[in-house]
């Protein structure tokens, strides 16, 4: 059972910089290497299939890094392996799965518990097999192991440049704090309960989110198409999406207002090595969101590369579209990105903007 009289090593007043994190730890908890209170196997099973080997289900690392769950339900690849490979690293339930490679040092040692593991489900390469002695459940040394006192172990461990990796020793030579078993499966109980609240919050807000935006762009749709007054005598458009419109407004093609279209520049004018950071943004689709422009720092070019492509600059109140991928996105260029740079996915269009507002019209490119 845990209480809030529970007695610490250390008053939490005390606490200080140079302190260790166990120092905040109740005095009746252990605090234990992994070494001496889970087996550690570490895999060297590849994606490849062979026809001399066992036919198995692969648990690979993207499975591992997104799911804090395991189970046989989960679309994990087909593969073979060796005889002495499906049994030294099959998966049994409890255990705990690590990630030990990463492209990042502070992403390093992702766990997973193994809640359910079919017969022939096998851990695949990059990660590491904790398999919890007695001292400890799975369920706990998952939770333990997402803590930022017990990541960061392995964090600093990681080593390596552009990629990312853990040894044996810096595994099992991490320290977790270890509860009697009573205290371990209260603690997992409470941290469920409240993943499931929490989850069940994001879902409401992402349903109430998701209604907002529908209401936006009704109402967006309603006052671009129909203008404010609900009684205004109106007219067909001659357009079919669009239906009627106010009997005085005008209904014009996009070409008759528009002074010129500009697609990026081709691949072979820019170039991945062009890039660098804190240069002239390059405006790509990605780069548009609801009308407005966020630019990628690592999404920019030297002045002298900008100058050299000086023809796709866009200038105040331009319109820019995508011109592959998600088709539907579309930006208004403001002041702050007057002389960005319009990329090769995009296409800038400049608008005569006699008796338009720039305003008005990304709105009605976007309802």
């Amino acid at each position: 059972m845990i209480t809030a009289t529970t007695n610490l090593r250390v008053p939490p007043s005390e606490f200080g910089p140079d302190k260790l994190w166990q120092d905040g730890l109740p005095s009746h908890w252990e605090v234990r290497r992994l070494r001496s209170i889970a087996e550690m196997r570490v895999s060297n099973v590849d994606k490849h299939t062979n026809d001399d080997e066992i036919p198995v289900r692969l648990c690979n690392y993207v499975d591992v890094y997104y799911n804090d769950r395991l189970h046989g339900n989960l679309p994990y690849m087909n593969a073979t392996v060796s005889p002495a490979e499906a049994d030294r690293f099959q998966l049994k339930p409890n255990d705990v799965i690590i990630t030990k490679d990463s492209e990042a040092w502070n992403d390093i040692a992702v766990p997973a518990l193994v809640v359910e593991a079919p017969s022939n489900l096998v851990c695949g390469y990059h990660l590491a097999i904790l398999r919890p002695s007695t001292a400890i459940d799975g369920a706990y040394l998952a939770r333990a192991l997402q803590t930022p006192s017990v990541a960061r172990q392995f964090q600093v461990a990681a080593r390596g440049i552009t990629r990312y990796g853990l040894t044996h020793d810096d595994i099992l030579s991490a320290t977790v704090p270890l509860p009697p078993p009573e205290e371990q499966a209260a603690i997992v109980r409470y941290l469920d309960h409240t993943d499931e609240l929490i989850n069940r919050y994001i879902g409401a807000k992402e349903r109430l989110i998701a209604l907002l935006e529908e209401q936006r762009q009704a109402v967006i749709q309603q006052a671009v198409t129909h203008g404010l007054d609900p009684n205004v005598p109106l007219k067909p458009s001659g357009v079919d999406w669009l239906g009627e419109v106010p009997e005085h407004w005008e209904v014009r093609r996009l070409g008759q207002i528009a002074i010129s279209f500009r697609t990026g520049p081709f691949g072979s004018m820019l170039h991945q090595s062009d890039y660098i950071e804190g240069g002239t943004p390059v405006i790509n689709p990605v780069h548009m969101r609801s009308g407005e422009i966020f630019a990628d720092p690592k999404t920019t070019v030297s002045e002298a590369v900008a100058e050299g492509l000086s023809s796709y600059r866009l200038g105040l109140h331009d319109l820019v579209f995508s011109r592959r991928g998600e088709l539907g996105r579309c930006a208004l260029v403001r002041d702050r990105e007057t002389n960005w740079l319009c990329g090769t996915g995009s296409i800038g269009i400049r608008i005569s903007y006699r008796g338009i507002e720039p305003e008005f019209l990304i709105q009605t490119a976007l309802s």
